[in-house]
């Protein structure tokens, strides 16, 4: 079809729905990116009339001062296959458009123009990108484009990309050619942006230099009244302003009847209107440009359908004018900066200050979480409660804290993933410099479009996805707030062995059998001072553990003696650590008086007065404070093992699967694949299924045996007998024409089919099972273990979430309890492991470039010293239940409810 010709008819309103998005700017604004449609043409004439002559020139390579109506067809009409254009929408604006035409099979021309007033904010870098993705989609591989030489911040743009640039220059016209395909350079460019972007829109949210409250009230009883008082009450470094239409002030300052009628700018806006009020609310605050909105009111996507959908509806419009925002039913935002001072919550004090940030989804937990922190001595630098999640996630908070000075440590109590691809990324690459501790509740509520394809996963390797991914899971808020300060206020250790000192015998003996449960080593003996000792006594005994080669972290089990008060041994033992603080950089607890948190006598007092690094936390029970400094140890451990590199293996042919999958999913939205169709897909990914025939009487297994060549294997057609040893499914080794028949009639009298099976026998070897398989917290999981009974039976499977590195897939097939089997267990030749890894890096690109795969196993593949066989494959297709981490940069889709 070529539009121009109209060889072949289009609907220039129907283009692919997913092309649609709402996208990040450089400053955290938001846009709406979509196809152009021929009603966009006013929208862009009044663009062309806003732009520069300069701007003009440096586009169409002339003055061109209106767009003439042929032009302006065309550039409105286009046919979304050879000749597509991208508009970005800023409410009824059209800001930005970009395009490409198709010169030949697999080349096009692109360009782009951007409002001056919105030049410097990525919309160029975002165009290419969602230009690119449709490019490719539709079988172009490359675009070319003619910059005048004076152009340089559109050369800049093509280059910064990422891409391979070839350049040309003639009589002052630089003439562009690049492959489209991803390079690791181009992602890598477009996740930075994808970071800066997100952490400036989390800075705006909580750096703002002025507040309105919407709903700001003189009742007490009103959450208005309550955030107007915890802001003021904070004294906020910026600029209040009260809105109530009924009021001159509240809580004696001005007020103003809508935000429309403030004079300045306003930078964030809490909402603490009834929920039928919050839209004609947000109608002024779009009208105001205001940045960002921190709704409290409930009665949204947690009171049900019509609430999700006017939340829904709500967000969409926010977006749309370049608005984020938190919650609906958000307990608010908090900033302990001294140059910010915000407490836009519902929760009475600011915490003291901290170098600690935390996220929570419930607002109900939230005003009892930060109590929590504050009686323990952990302090905060932010906090946000973002309730319904519309809008800013948990994710947005970690590409924020990735690169915010003022955060050490990240918390995070999570109800659910939004993206579960996206949060291993993001953890993975946090948890390198920063620790993160999460509480994940829901763990066994599965969605009902998981339904089908995933299953339960013990809990050992749930334990191991969530380290996979660098993140310390913990499974209560206790056990949250008892590693954070371990974390908060402790140097990371250098190994496993720790050294136990008290004045009991028993405690300390519960000590070492929590810490042998947990996979410590006791680096000396523990050391009992005994009931009389004096605190120098005890003292000294802790710096000589300290200060022993075989330590490297520290247990303090400490009961005060009746003579002398506990004080007196806390500030002996502070002082021997303190004094060690530059030689010695091994973590301390401590069961200290009984005390939760950090008691002032072990507490090292910052500026502000709140406990600082160096303080010893302390715990009721050794069982606690031991299994904190284990999450922490193995955390540690964590950050010094390699981190591995994103492998994808040679000879993969990704666009031809994607082709492949869209094709099979076009007339069906859950398809199980026929045998060919596997064969054909997995090939894309090099990864080959021994050869086989499918076969429907003695003498056409006869003939496919000869084909294939001897010795062969027959398999019943129905997978259950297959599966099954004492059903005798299968026959092995037959070497000749007589045994082919003889397996054949048995085989046709165990399952009443004529259809088996013919299959080339490959090398004997162990056999072995890799998967994919849906998981509610980690989207796609590759699964492996050893075929069998017994492995299925104890649930011997070894899990790791997409994408995965070298390391990741070399550690998945020596995890599971049986894999000595496959390293020469019992004298054995060794299996081919290289080969094992190889197939699980294919596997996990296919399930990467690919998320309607919903479901994939490889049982049995035969490993063997010479290689590892594929002997069956079982394939499902259907809509991916969770976003895929891939393709342009693009914010969460609002069209449906939160995953």
């Amino acid at each position: 079809m070529t539009s121009d010709t109209g060889e072949r008819n289009f609907d220039p309103f129907d283009y692919p729905r997913q092309w649609e998005a709402d996208v990040l700017l450089s400053d955290g604004g938001t846009v709406h990116l979509r196809p152009v449609v021929p009603t966009d043409a006013d929208g862009l004439v009044a663009l062309h009339g806003r732009l520069s002559d300069r701007t003009r020139y440096l586009r169409y390579f002339g003055a061109y001062p209106r767009i003439p109506a042929r032009d302006l067809e065309r550039f409105s009409t286009v046919d979304h296959h050879d000749r597509v254009a991208f508009v970005a929408l800023l409410g009824d604006d059209v800001v930005a458009v970009g395009r490409y035409e198709r010169l030949d099979a697999e080349s096009a021309e692109v360009a782009f123009v951007v409002d001056d007033a919105h030049q410097g904010r990525g919309l160029g870098s975002i165009l290419l990108e969602h230009l690119a993705a449709a490019a490719s989609e539709r079988g172009l591989r490359r675009f070319v484009a003619e910059v005048l030489a004076e152009n340089s911040a559109m050369i800049r743009v093509f280059r910064d990309a990422g891409y391979q640039v070839s350049r040309a220059f003639e009589e002052g016209v630089v003439h562009l050619e690049f492959d489209i395909d991803p390079t690791e350079e181009s992602l890598a460019v477009a996740r930075a942006r994808e970071q800066a972007a997100e952490a400036r829109s989390v800075h705006n949210l909580l750096h703002p230099r002025s507040v309105a409250v919407i709903g700001a009230s003189t009742d007490p009883t009103k959450i208005g009244y309550a955030v107007l008082s915890n802001l003021l009450a904070a004294d906020f470094a910026g600029t209040v302003y009260p809105v109530n239409p009924e009021h001159a002030s509240v809580r004696g300052v001005r007020a103003y009847k809508s935000v429309l009628e403030i004079p300045d700018p306003v930078e964030l806006a809490i909402v603490a209107v009834p929920a039928d009020q919050v839209e004609s609310v947000l109608d002024g605050a779009l009208a105001k440009g205001v940045k960002t909105l921190v709704i409290v009111s409930a009665g949204f996507g947690e009171a049900g359908p019509h609430g999700q959908h006017a939340e829904l509806r709500l967000v969409g419009e926010a977006r749309a004018h370049g608005m984020r925002v938190v919650g609906p039913n958000a307990l608010g935002v908090l900033n302990t900066d001294p140059r910010v001072r915000l407490n836009a919550t519902l929760a009475p004090r600011l915490p003291k200050r901290g170098r600690t940030g935390f996220f929570c989804q419930s607002g109900a937990l939230g005003t009892a979480i930060l109590a929590d922190a504050e009686a323990r001595g952990l302090g905060l630098s932010t906090f946000v409660s973002a309730g319904n999640r519309a809008d800013v996630s948990g994710n947005d908070l970690l590409q924020y804290w990735e690169t915010d000075p003022r955060t050490d440590l990240v918390l995070l109590y999570l109800e659910s993933f939004g993206n579960p691809r996206k949060f291993a990324r993001l953890a993975r690459r946090l948890a390198r410099s920063k620790p993160i501790v999460a509480v994940k509740s829901g763990r066994h509520a599965v969605r009902p479009q998981l339904a089908a394809t995933s299953t339960e996963i013990d809990e050992s390797s749930v334990q191991a996805l969530f380290e996979q991914a660098g993140v310390v899971r913990v499974d209560s808020l206790a056990q949250l707030f008892d590693t954070a300060l371990v974390f908060a206020h402790q140097p990371l250790p250098t190994g496993s062995r720790i050294a136990i000192v008290g004045n009991s015998s028993a405690i300390g003996l519960l000590a070492a059998d929590t810490a042998r449960a947990q996979g410590l080593r006791l680096g000396i003996d523990p050391v009992d001072v005994g009931p009389q000792a004096s605190p120098e006594q005890f003292a000294a005994a802790v710096g000589e553990a300290l200060d022993s080669p075989d330590v490297d972290a520290l247990v303090a089990v400490f009961v005060p003696p009746v003579a002398i008060p506990g004080t007196a041994y806390a500030r002996s033992l502070r002082e021997t650590v303190t004094a060690r603080k530059d030689t010695v950089q091994k973590p301390i607890v401590s069961t200290f008086l009984a005390a939760e948190g950090v008691p002032a006598e072990l507490a090292v007092p910052g500026e502000d007065g709140a406990p600082s690094a160096g303080s010893i936390p302390s715990y009721p029970s050794p069982e606690r404070a031991v299994n904190a400094l284990a999450r922490v140890v193995r955390y540690a451990a964590w950050r010094q093992r390699p981190q591995g590199t994103l492998v994808r293996p040679a000879g993969l042919h990704a666009e031809q699967a994607r082709g492949m999958v869209r094709e099979l999913l076009a007339d069906d939205h859950n398809r199980v694949l026929t045998d060919d169709e596997v064969v054909r897909l997995l090939a894309c990914y090099g990864i080959e299924v021994v050869p086989f025939r499918l076969v429907a009487g003695a003498d056409d297994a006869v003939a496919a045996a000869a084909e294939l060549g001897y010795p062969v294997t027959l398999k019943a057609f129905d997978d259950r007998l297959r599966g099954r040893p004492d059903l005798a499914g299968v026959r092995l080794d037959l070497t000749s024409e007589d045994s082919v028949r003889v397996s054949y009639r048995d085989l046709r009298e165990v399952s009443g089919a004529d259809e088996v099976y013919v299959q080339r026998m490959a090398p004997k070897g162990v056999s072995c099972v890799i998967g994919l398989q849906d998981d509610p917290s980690f989207g796609t999981l590759v699964a492996f273990g050893l075929s069998g009974v017994v492995s299925t039976l104890l649930g011997d499977q070894a899990f790791r979430a997409v994408p995965l590195t070298d390391v990741d897939a070399a550690t998945i097939v020596r995890e599971p309890k049986t894999a000595p089997l496959l390293t020469g267990y019992r004298g054995d030749e060794p299996a081919d492991l290289a080969a094992l890894q190889d197939l699980v890096l294919r596997v996990a690109a296919l399930a990467e470039d690919n998320p309607e795969v919903r479901s994939l196993s490889l049982d049995p593949i035969l490993a063997s010293p010479d290689g590892a066989f594929v002997t069956n494959a079982r394939m499902v297709l259907g809509p991916p239940p969770s976003r895929p981490d891939s393709g342009p940069r693009r914010l969460r889709p609002i069209t449906a409810p939160e995953d």
